[in-house]
């Protein structure tokens, strides 16, 4: 619950930094994209809040794993995508179950995102990086405040984070824009799979 508050700030850096950017895009799917990540987060709060964060332990490496390797196999998959008929519907699903999990466990969320909109949508990798953090952003947002009403929240540990987060939030968008997007995907690809191995055996 710590964690998930302090991450409100990434989503806070981001948007302050990039915002704008996002609107020049597909104003319809950030919107529809806000709406599925306010959906998904007030869910993954409220399970959360019902039940214990060791229920969704055992899955979470697999998951992040999966969204790894989706990630570095992104252009076949991206190929695939655009050789079948459009279907927005699996952005919309896929990004409000991302959400809900986001708000319940988190760990991870913010690499299934990016893998989720490099292959399901045309969006160039540092505008899907930063969609990500907006829509990640509103999931922890909505959740962050159950948690301060019900919730154990360590706000110490939580303003530590959230200072590191803002900064990386407002940072990460313009430097990852300059990146080559072909390397750094490889890159956030193979960190995504040493998390996963990190959480599997930690």
């Amino acid at each position: 619950m710590t964690n998930t508050v302090a991450l409100v700030a990434v989503g806070v850096g981001s948007t302050a930094q990039s915002g704008k950017a996002l609107l020049d895009g597909d104003r319809r799917r950030l919107v529809i994209g806000l709406i599925a990540a306010l959906i998904g987060g007030t869910l993954g709060a409220v399970l959360l809040l019902l039940t214990p964060a060791e229920a969704f332990e055992a899955l979470v490496p697999f998951l992040v794993a999966i969204a790894a390797i989706a990630l570095l196999v992104q252009p076949v998959l991206r190929r695939w995508a655009t050789s079948h008929a459009e279907r927005p519907w699996i952005f919309v699903v896929g990004l409000t179950l991302i959400c809900i999990y986001g708000g319940y466990f988190g760990a991870g969320a913010g690499i299934m995102i990016l893998a989720l909109m490099l292959v399901v949508t045309s969006e160039p990798l540092w505008r899907a990086a930063l969609s990500k953090s907006v829509f990640l952003g509103v999931a922890n947002a909505v959740a962050a405040v159950g948690f301060m009403i019900f919730g154990p929240v360590d706000w110490w540990a939580a303003l530590a984070m959230a200072i590191g987060c803002l900064l990386g939030g407002w940072c990460g968008p313009p430097v990852v824009k300059r990146l080559p997007a072909g390397p750094l995907r490889i890159v956030v690809g193979l960190c995504g799979l040493g998390l996963a191995v990190w959480l599997a055996v930690g």
